[in-house]
This record gives structure tokens, C-alpha cells and sequence, in this order.
């Protein structure tokens, strides 16, 4: 049930910054309480709280996964394990996954996000084959059993998938995936799990994928970042307004590694005039392309922002994406500056005029909490 999706992007091709969150990128601010609910609506927030910790997977794949609808119905057997963690109280929760089989060693992650607005959860898939975040498949719980949807292009032709969670016991869980090429009528399996809940962390030993150490790749360049971080964030109020209010925050960030540095989770809590800050950044490494891709989520969203990609070069890191902004397709730009093992500096900005003029709109400072106490302060 912790079974990624995009190692589906893996067959098919070969068979969060840590306190920054940008404003494109819609970190909520929270003054109040949020709005209450009538006692008949279900909060759904906590679905996936059976899945936190340490599973054995036994996963299945149909040779159809590649050729939907076509082909010979063979299925290949992996082994791994997956971890799940929370983030935000059980709001989202992050599953990395490692699995050996016909294929070689695969890696993947799963990002999920809870929206309260719509009470549905939102799937955001990758594998560190091709460090990009795929479509999202947007759902809910009903009865004990999970089903999330979405559409796709799959060897030219447009799909639906369905993820479906089922069988849910505090030990095990079931998971499969689907395509249907006819609205839904019917529906070809091509991926299955099983996962059993580990409590011998020595199940473990052998996932980890070996580094490459055949020249600079980039794969390490935000190792800088795991770790506790206080931050100091300063946003302008209304970008590309001629406005000059800026708004002051304060708050701690916490990074960690995935895939052993080749992508990492950060997640950030801030305070100010204006209310209190939730985000978090995930940032996923392109081996291909030598590039990372950042994206970001703000705590009452649950979707992740358009990806912006970039590199480091001489120490610094330049990071670029265009999207609407007030009506309009602008520029954004993202640069990490003046890092040190114990602080760092970023700068994100707007342009409207193709990257002739740029205007800055959200300024942090980052200095790195040595103990406990630091981070109370």
C-alpha cells in the first residue's frame, strides 16, 4: 500500500528549499481559527495514519504496465521496504521506498497531502531514476478502503488510473493500481502490493543504493541544508504592485535526506504580524539532467506548486519556472547565496518583462540551531 506509482516512469524509460517557500508556492497564513466544521463532516486528515513506520513489500507488476491493453499478461516480483513519516500532525506524510527485482534497485517516494477544504488527499509520486514529481492522484477514504484518480497520457493515449487502497489491518495493507481506457467501465490491473509492518529494523539492512562516485554530479549540493535551521523571512506584501510593505517572520525549519541526500523534505513553521506560516519544500535530484527540481506546499493547500529547476554553479544555486501570477505568465526566480555550514541566504523574485528587470519578493536568513535550547529560543 506504500507502492509508488511513478516506478511506472522507470519501466516505461528503461524497460522542501529547506526554509524557504515562495509565495507563488502559497504557504497559508493562519491569524485565527479556521472556520468550524458542522459535526456531521468528516475530517479525513488522519486516513494514512495507519501506514506510519516500517513495512516489507512485496510488490507485483504486469509486463502491461509499459503496453496497456496490449501485450502478453506476465507479472515480475520485487521485494523492499518502505517507510512512512508524518508531517504536520498526520495533515501529510512521506513514504520512501527501496525494492530489488528483474528491473535492478529502484527507488521511490510518495508525497500526500490533505486538503481540508475538500477533505481529499493528494498523491504526488517520484522516483530518483527520473527526479520529477508526477501527476497527482486526488481521493478519500470511504468505509476502510482508499480509491484516488487521476488522467494521464500513457503511450500516446489518454487514461485513467486508479490507485486503490484496501484490506487495512494495523499490520498489513493491500494496494493496487489500475487503467481504464473507457471512462472507467472497466479497469486492467498492472500493480500490486502487499506490505507486512516491520519490527526488526535489521529488515533493512541491504536497501540503501550505493553512491555513484564517478565525478561531480550534483546529487550532493543541498547536503548543507539537513539539519535544524532558525529563519528570519521577510515578504513583500503585494509583488509587481509598486508596493513596499514588507512583512517580518520568525520561525525553525527541520531538513532531512532522502535517498541519501539525492532529495530532501524540509518542513517550516513561522511566525509574524500577519499570522502563523506552514510549508514544507521537496527537492528531487535529475540524474539525466544534473539539475534538481524544487517544489513546495503550504499546510492548508494540499497541492504542490509548478516545479522550479536549477543548478549550482561556483556556490551558487539559480533556480527558474513561468506561471500566472494576477493574470498574467511571469518569471520566478529562486537563489541560494552566502552558504556557510551555519548559515545561508535566499532570494526569490518576479519578473514580468522576459528577465530583463527582477523584483524581489521574499528574503531569508538562515542560521543553523547547534542544540535544543537554540531552537526554544
Amino acid at each position: 500500500m506504500t507502492l509508488l506509482k511513478t516506478f511506472r516512469s522507470y519501466f516505461l524509460l528503461f524497460c522542501l528549499p529547506f526554509c524557504f517557500y515562495p509565495l507563488h508556492a502559497a504557504p497559508q497564513e493562519n491569524p485565527g481559527a479556521s472556520a468550524a466544521r458542522q459535526p456531521s463532516e468528516r475530517d479525513g486528515q488522519h486516513d494514512f495514519d495507519f501506514e506510519i513506520g516500517m513495512w516489507k513489500t512485496r510488490l507485483k507488476v504486469s509486463a502491461r504496465l509499459q503496453h496497456p491493453f496490449a501485450g502478453p499478461d506476465t507479472w515480475s516480483e520485487y521485494q523492499g521496504i518502505s517507510v512512512v513519516r508524518k508531517i504536520w500532525d498526520g495533515k501529510g506524510n512521506i513514504v520512501e521506498l527501496e525494492v530489488d527485482g528483474p528491473a535492478g534497485h529502484l527507488e521511490g517516494l510518495s508525497l500526500r497531502l490533505y486538503n481540508p477544504q475538500s477533505r481529499q488527499w493528494s498523491l504526488n509520486f517520484a522516483s530518483s531514476k527520473v527526479g520529477i514529481v508526477g501527476v497527482p492522484t486526488v481521493g478519500e477514504f470511504k468505509n476502510g478502503r482508499g480509491e484516488f484518480y487521476d488522467q494521464e497520457t500513457i503511450n500516446g493515449r489518454v487514461m485513467l488510473v486508479r490507485n486503490v487502497w484496501s484490506d487495512i489491518t494495523p499490520n498489513s495493507g493491500h494496494f493496487e493500481q489500475a487503467f481504464s481506457d473507457d471512462g472507467g467501465k472497466t479497469w486492467e490491473t498492472n500493480w500490486v502490493a502487499t506490505d507486512t509492518r516491520v519490527t526488526d529494523e535489521s529488515a533493512t539492512v541491504g536497501t540503501s543504493l550505493p553512491q555513484n562516485a564517478a565525478g561531480r554530479d550534483g546529487q550532493h549540493d543541498f547536503d548543507f541544508s539537513f539539519g535544524t535551521w532558525k529563519t528570519h523571512i521577510k515578504r513583500l506584501q503585494h509583488p509587481l504592485s509598486g508596493s513596499t510593505t514588507w512583512l517580518e517572520y520568525e520561525g525553525t525549519s527541520d531538513v532531512r535526506k532522502i535517498w541519501n541526500g539525492r532529495a530532501s523534505l524540509g518542513e517550516t513553521e513561522a511566525d509574524g504580524p500577519a499570522g502563523h506560516l506552514e510549508a514544507l519544500s521537496l527537492r528531487l535530484y535529475n540524474p539525466e539532467a544534473r539539475q534538481w527540481n524544487l517544489t513546495y506546499s503550504g499546510g492548508q493547500g494540499g497541492t504542490l506548486s509548478v516545479a522550479s529547476s536549477g543548478e549550482f554553479k561556483n556556490g551558487r544555486a539559480e533556480f527558474f519556472d513561468t506561471e500566472p501570477f494576477n493574470g498574467k505568465n511571469i518569471l520566478v526566480r529562486q537563489v541560494w547565496s552566502d552558504i556557510t555550514p551555519s548559515s545561508c541566504h535566499f532570494e526569490q523574485a518576479f519578473s514580468e518583462d522576459g528577465g530583463k528587470t527582477w523584483e524581489v519578493n521574499w528574503i531569508a536568513t538562515d542560521t543553523r540551531v547547534s542544540d535544543e535550547s537554540d531552537k526554544a529560543q
